[in-house]
């Protein structure tokens, strides 16, 4: 496995100084337009916040209590929207993997460029909706955090270290990977 995907991880304790250069941001942004994409269909649409600016500052009013604590400390906030037609279930479910694919591919771009990239769920949509006058067939989906690790532990607060020093774990490849019926490991390991 390549390390970009190896070593990434969603931090939290960021560097509430350290910045991003817009170069950078557009890199990353760029990244995510061009994740693959159902039918060519390009759903997925960016708001670009950067530290002190006014869409930054918009975007870590609607966070919600456990992202609020931490979010503010990166030095770019991206809110990924997708299409938003319930209707279309096809649409709509596309739409949502095209936006899942974009993130990936900007996480990993940061994570080359140096920066580390964190999604959140936690944000309040429709506050999202109104502050951004997001169009109706549009839905923000994922908050990207892009920061810099704090150089210096001790400067993030202890909730937020706590948080981050917890070991990173996923299941077994065992519990995720079946061939021939659910259940059955795709893949055995022989001793």
């Amino acid at each position: 496995m390549h390390e970009l995907i190896s070593t990434r991880w969603s931090a939290r304790g960021y560097d509430a100084a350290a910045s991003v250069s817009v170069d950078d941001v557009t890199t990353i942004v760029d990244a995510g337009r061009w994740a693959p994409t159902w039918g060519r269909v390009q759903p997925v649409r960016f708001i670009v916040g950067l530290r002190d600016d006014a869409t930054f500052t918009a975007l870590t009013s609607i966070l919600t209590r456990g992202n609020a604590g931490w979010a503010p400390r990166a030095a770019a906030l991206i809110l990924v929207c997708t299409t938003n037609d319930p209707d279309d279930e096809k649409a709509h479910t596309y739409g949502a993997v095209d936006c899942g694919l974009a993130v990936a591919q900007m996480i990993l771009q940061a994570e080359a460029l140096g920066f580390n990239g964190h999604p959140m769920a936690g944000f309040d949509a429709a506050a999202a909706t109104a502050l951004f006058d997001i169009p109706a067939d549009k839905r923000p989906l994922v908050l990207l955090g892009i920061g810099v690790l704090a150089a210096d532990i001790a400067s993030v607060p202890e909730e937020i270290r706590a948080r981050d020093e917890k070991p990173r774990t996923r299941l077994d490849l065992d519990e995720v990977a079946f061939a021939d019926r659910w259940g059955h490991p795709a893949f055995t390991h022989d001793s």
